[in-house]
């Protein structure tokens, strides 16, 4: 049992090193991705956001059900679309 035990923490341990180390924002980045506490309001999270100056005009959000994006169109939002789509534009 204390062998599995140690195993899992080792991998766990290694995961957590490497995703650390992969995903650290690079010196002089235009873009970056930020999260935020899940209990923060959409309110406290645009006032952390405009409190460094960076732009919000680009938001990727969770809709709660099926009729969130209606609802996020008839908000104001010009467009929808899945972030993994975009991811590419941003790699070097």
């Amino acid at each position: 049992m204390a062998r599995w035990l140690n195993a899992a923490a080792l991998l766990v341990a290694s995961f957590i090193a490497i995703a650390t180390l992969s995903l650290q924002v690079r010196p002089g980045s235009e873009v970056v991705a930020v999260a935020f506490p899940p209990w923060w309001s959409a309110q406290e999270v645009l006032l952390a956001a405009a409190s460094a100056n960076a732009a919000t005009a680009l938001l990727v959000v969770r809709p709660d059900d099926q009729d969130g994006l209606t609802r996020l169109r008839k908000a104001g939002a010009w467009l929808a679309m899945d972030p993994q789509a975009i991811a590419a534009c941003f790699a070097k």
